[in-house]
């Protein structure tokens, strides 16, 4: 006798489908999709085994099931994390109040006025902005400076002549926590493979974390934003203003962040 249909099954089934929806999303464009599919031929195999008799392939997944689940666990841990983090920074987690306050419009300002120069004086530049992920493991890969965040600071830590030009910028609250920092590289196949090291790493940083990084091309001077993975090319300095403002949810001043530059007729 056939069981009804509960719209608690449904539910659940609701909910599987999203989980793997967003399991595959993650993966997409890392070498885990591929060991995804091998996996899924050894277990089209494994069902095939059971379901026609095949006595030696069943012998042989009966013995070896502990040590394939541990290979996964092992071949699977970066990217078991980085799920995990992204569940965790997700939006219900951010309804709770672990999310850090919204910067003003001083933050934003500063912010968009380095970069604006950084980029027309092609100064190759990377500033992460921390959020509800905390950064302290890529801290420790630097120097700590703790200090006013401020454009003529951003200026003066990515001048070539600098011993703290290479690396990363971290940005804790509204204060520069330190520079020189390493980052993880991103092995995304989705990115541009004429891209530098800098913008990998920009990625490979936003791929773990929630963080925010700008990072300023060397070679072209343009400006680049990567979030959650993604990294959006070719950002005009009124756009890098609009996207902090709506991240941040800051009121925009009504006189602009540069008041005392004229506009151009």
């Amino acid at each position: 006798m056939p069981t009804e249909l509960r719209w608690l099954d449904l539910v659940d089934i609701a909910i599987v489908a999203v989980i793997i929806y967003y399991i595959l999303y993650w993966l997409q464009g890392t070498r885990a999709l591929s060991v995804l599919r091998g996996f899924l031929l050894i277990l089209a195999v494994y069902i095939a085994g059971r379901y026609f008799g095949l006595y030696t392939i069943n012998w042989l997944f009966d013995r070896f099931a502990a040590i394939i689940a541990l290979m996964l666990i092992v071949l699977f841990q970066p990217e078991l994390r980085r799920m995990l983090e992204r569940f965790g920074r997700g939006r219900i987690v951010g309804t709770l109040g672990f999310n850090p306050a919204p910067h003003g419009s001083y933050f934003v300002r500063h912010l968009v006025r380095a970069a604006e120069q950084l980029a027309e004086e092609q100064v190759g530049a990377l500033i992460v902005i921390e959020r509800a992920t905390g950064l302290n493991e890529y801290l420790e890969s630097g120097t700590k400076i703790d200090a006013q965040i401020s454009a003529e600071l951003f200026l003066a830590l990515f001048n070539t002549r600098s011993p703290l030009h290479d690396g990363a910028v971290i940005v804790q609250g509204e204060r520069i926590a330190a520079a020189s920092c390493l980052l993880p590289i991103s092995e995304s196949r989705l990115l541009d493979k004429r891209l530098g090291t800098r913008h990998r790493a920009a990625v490979g940083i936003s791929e773990v974390s929630d963080s925010l990084t700008i990072v300023v091309s060397e070679k072209t001077g343009t400006i680049s934003l990567a979030e959650n993975g993604y990294l959006t090319r070719y950002l005009t300095k009124d756009l890098l203003e609009e996207k902090l403002f709506s991240l941040y949810k800051t009121e925009r001043p009504k006189n602009g962040l540069f008041p005392w530059k004229k506009s151009k007729k």
